[in-house]
């Protein structure tokens, strides 16, 4: 099962979740340090990204992680307020440029190509006291910071994710409140966080296009994550149209709009009309872009970028009158019994090629990379991860049916993790690493598990030993 020549094996971080330095040499501080720092058990046992991974001191060590697997390709995000510490070019941190320089320039050395996140869910402080993403102002920040990133890394860095996973920061950030700056808007926040998002994302992929693109000649897109849905009863009808409307919610809502026409999918665009009525709003709950945001949001990403780790069966569940994002598209989701489940990942691997096959047909067939796909190793205690490593070997065998049958022009593949990490509102009791970190001992040893002996296998192979 040889993968084609030039395919792309990589693995990701992202700042927050593995740098630490969280103050160090002028840092501002970002969402999350003020969110973990709050406490009140949002987060497990309180835990922060205080010290994480200490990547920001540790970075020869993660080199030497990424080596070791013969990486072609490391994803990584850039801390904003590492860089801009007030998330304004008013004050550049030249210590942070460095560290991300010596980051670019050793991978380049070692022969590894970078791919650079500009925002990984870590919003300047600074900047969501004025409204964060529920401003509109925060366009024209966010388009001055990659415009920033561009001049400073762009002559070396040539794949670019604007914004990481926006359609879960929306929910779980403005909609849900789970995630800073932890205060629930139901039902609107999440649109109003989105639309921003998508809007702040063209400009600045427009802004790459005008300013660096002839002279850097490199790629942008966003990383947008996506789940499958299989109806629960492949014979209901109203089970059919849910899980459709549980992938134009969740992958459509941010696809369509940048890669076909600048605007949301139909049948959620009246989902939500339908259900603000039902609840007596006088117009929908979902902001409408002018037919100038739709001509600027339009065709505004060189390649297809998408984030996969599960599957869910769904079924429709009629909502009378609940305000909610989940509660607007009317369905329940739900594992099927037989599923293996690691943590809150169901092991679904076929679920991926039906994914890529979707996106292959409903988006003109583009050039898709996985920046992220991962499990979370069962037994933390254990290095020897095998059943793990089993479900990374059955993702790959439905990668390989995906390129090989369905004719899919996958390009790259992107692990999640490189390391063991803070995983968000879990903290550290979820490993999704290749790499173990001991997050006891202050040098935070990297040991590889199982799997990451068994990745670097298929890197150096290009694929599986087995055929299809």
């Amino acid at each position: 099962m040889a993968f084609p020549a030039g395919f792309g094996w990589g693995a990701s971080t992202a700042a927050y979740q593995v740098e630490g330095g969280w103050d160090a040499d002028g840092k501002g501080p970002s969402v999350w340090d003020t969110f973990t720092h709050q406490g009140g058990e949002r987060v497990f046992q309180n835990q922060t990204g205080d010290v994480a991974c200490g990547s920001y001191t540790l970075w020869e060590e993660d080199l030497k992680c990424i080596k070791q697997l013969g990486l072609t390709h490391y994803r990584f995000s850039l801390s904003w307020s590492r860089l801009l510490p007030d998330g304004t070019t008013g004050f550049i941190n030249q210590k942070g440029k460095y560290y991300y320089n010596k980051i670019i320039d050793d991978l380049l050395t070692n022969g590894v190509i970078p791919i650079v996140t500009l925002y990984h869910f870590d919003l300047p402080q600074a900047l969501e006291d004025k409204g964060g993403w529920l401003s509109e102002a925060i366009i024209e920040s966010f388009d001055k910071y990659a415009r920033f990133c561009f001049s400073m890394f762009g002559d070396r860095v040539k794949q670019w994710i604007t914004i990481n996973e926006p359609n879960i920061l929306a929910i779980m950030a403005y909609d849900l409140g789970v995630f800073p700056p932890g205060v629930p808007h139901f039902g609107t926040g999440g649109y109003q966080a989105a639309h921003n998002l998508i809007k702040a994302h063209a400009r600045s992929w427009h802004s790459y296009d005008s300013f660096f693109r002839k002279e850097q000649k490199g790629m942008v897109s966003l990383g947008i994550f996506a789940g499958w849905a299989e109806p629960a009863d492949t014979n209901s009808v109203s089970d059919q149209e849910a899980a459709k409307r549980a992938i134009a919610f969740c992958l459509d809502f941010f696809a369509k709009p940048i890669f076909i026409d600048g605007d949301y999918p139909e049948v959620v665009k009246s989902q939500i009309a339908f259900m603000s009525k039902k609840q007596g709003y006088p117009s929908s709950r979902l902001p409408k872009f002018t037919e100038e945001e739709k001509r600027m949001i339009k065709g505004t990403a060189d390649f297809f970028a998408v984030q996969y780790y599960t599957s869910r069966l769904v079924k429709y569940q009629e909502n009378k009158k609940e305000v909610g994002f989940l509660q607007d598209v009317e369905l329940q989701v739900f594992p099927d019994p037989s599923w293996k489940r690691l943590d809150w990942v169901y092991v679904v691997p076929w679920g991926i090629r039906k994914l890529l096959k979707y996106i292959k047909d409903t988006y003109n067939n583009p050039v898709i990379y996985i920046t992220e796909n991962g499990f979370p190793q069962g037994d933390p205690a254990s290095l020897d991860d095998t059943q793990r490593w089993e479900y990374f070997r059955q993702t790959f065998q439905e990668l390989f049916k995906a390129i090989q049958l369905d004719k899919v022009n996958l390009k790259l593949y992107c692990a999640w993790s490189l390391l063991d990490n803070f995983e968000w509102t879990r903290g550290y009791s979820s490993r999704f690493g290749l790499f173990h970190v001991d997050f006891e001992d202050p040098a935070r040893p990297r040991v590889p598990y199982t799997s990451a002996k068994e990745y670097a296998k298929i890197i150096r192979n290009n694929g599986l030993k087995e055929s299809l």
